[in-house]
């Protein structure tokens, strides 16, 4: 029986946060002013080990969902990372298996990655302009060692990769017709995301949201686009092509065109907590019932209740709010539960 939440949305889609850890110190997401040298990451011993994770995602997929996405932090930190997305392979009924990263470490990590399992990327580049990328990762890279693990796993045959962008008024959004010409000529998607208000920390402001018509608005009077039709239900990026057939875009709207209503996703924490929303408050441990000896009938029932009393939809709700009460919403951060 399909599990389906309180809107009926049924769960499809799983994401796993391996880490809390990441080697960027992105302004939107894990701004380096609060997290410094000092910050305390979670201790290994409180990180889910592979084994639990796989345990876990067996059951999840037992109640439906099929696509499985490794997301951080930066996953390629947590060490032997291969050997989880191996173990995640081999499970039954797993239909899709990829990874959001930014890209730094995977010249040494992509071929071991393609041989455990692994079959899409999605890799994070907000703009070409190196300037502006330095001040976009907080200082951490340029732009020449994202690309070269872009080059890197296109040579081992990740085509087409998923390129994200956030893009942010005043910051990066000058830059997104060269980012679509750079990307459109190698033959990868790539998907501009609205900056959202993820977390608590990033200090997100409305009027540095450029929505996704603007953007689709400049690219189209570069290299003209027509909208697309969804690939399957539960697609969060609006997809348009490129008239003269040289691939697409995607578009993810949270801000001005919100996707809750067929949002098929649930995430897992570095530590064991699920949560039903990008935007959550609180997560529901799997980690301290699954340490305490619970059976996979005892996890199975946590999960179909948590899933079943599903409510979440904060983004179509968020112009309702006053930025008061935005700023008052306690919200689980974005580098904890992926993007």
């Amino acid at each position: 029986m399909t599990l389906i939440d309180q809107f009926h949305r049924p769960l499809r889609d799983l994401r796993i946060s391996v880490t809390d850890r990441c080697n960027f110190r992105c302004p939107y997401c894990m701004p380096a002013e609060i997290f410094g040298e000092r910050y305390q990451f979670l201790p290994k011993p409180q990180l889910l080990t592979f084994e639990e994770i796989t345990r876990l995602t067996r059951i999840i997929v037992r109640l439906g969902a099929v696509k499985i996405r490794l997301t951080g932090g930066e996953p390629l930190l947590r060490q032997d990372i291969e050997r989880l997305v191996s173990m995640l392979d081999a499970l039954e009924g797993v239909e899709d298996l990829a990874m959001t990263s930014n890209a730094y470490l995977l010249p040494q990590k992509i071929d071991v990655l393609k041989a455990a399992g692994l079959k899409r990327l999605t890799i994070s580049l907000d703009t070409l302009d190196d300037e502006i990328f330095r001040k976009m990762n907080g200082g951490r890279s340029g732009v020449d060692k994202v690309l070269a693990g872009i080059y890197a796993a296109e040579k081992a045959g990740f085509s087409p990769l998923k390129i994200n962008a956030v893009i942010q008024r005043g910051v990066n959004d000058h830059t997104v017709v060269d980012l679509a010409r750079f990307f459109k000529e190698r033959g990868h998607i790539l998907r501009f995301i609205e900056y959202m208000d993820v977390g608590n920390k990033n200090g997100w402001k409305m009027d540095e949201v450029v929505p996704a018509r603007e953007i689709v608005e400049r690219v189209h009077a570069a290299m003209p686009l027509e909208p697309v039709a969804s690939n399957y239900f539960g697609e969060v990026a609006r997809r348009y092509r490129y008239v003269d057939g040289g691939g697409e875009i995607g578009l993810i709207c949270s801000v001005t065109q919100p996707f809750c209503g067929s949002c098929t996703r649930m995430r897992l924490s570095p530590e064991g907590l699920i949560f039903t929303c990008l935007f959550a408050t609180e997560g529901v441990s799997l980690r301290d019932p699954l340490r305490a000896g619970a059976t996979d009938d005892e996890l199975e029932k946590i999960l179909r209740q948590t899933w079943g009393d599903r409510i979440d939809r904060y983004s179509e709700i968020r112009n309702s709010l006053t930025d008061e009460m935005r700023d008052q919403r306690k919200k689980v951060e974005m580098y904890h539960i992926g993007g």
